[in-house]
């Protein structure tokens, strides 16, 4: 390994897939889930910007609804 890499001072390491707690992952499609009834692997199969898209069109309507407008 390089040793630019070995004595990197930053808090990760190079490399690795980075993602978002499971909890938060869980009320994504718990949230989609619940309002538009579709099943899990349809929800899984979405990208996290489109998933998150949809997460954000709910709540809009939600609060419209909510709003009574």
């Amino acid at each position: 390994m390089r040793a630019v890499l070995r004595r990197r001072h930053r808090r990760w390491p190079p490399g690795g897939i980075l993602t978002y707690a499971t909890g938060r992952l869980q009320e994504e499609i718990a949230y989609v889930a619940y309002h538009f009834h579709w099943r899990l692997d349809d929800i899984l199969d979405l990208e996290h910007p489109q998933r998150q898209a949809f997460v954000t069109e709910i709540s809009k309507i939600n609060r419209r609804i909510t709003e009574g407008n």
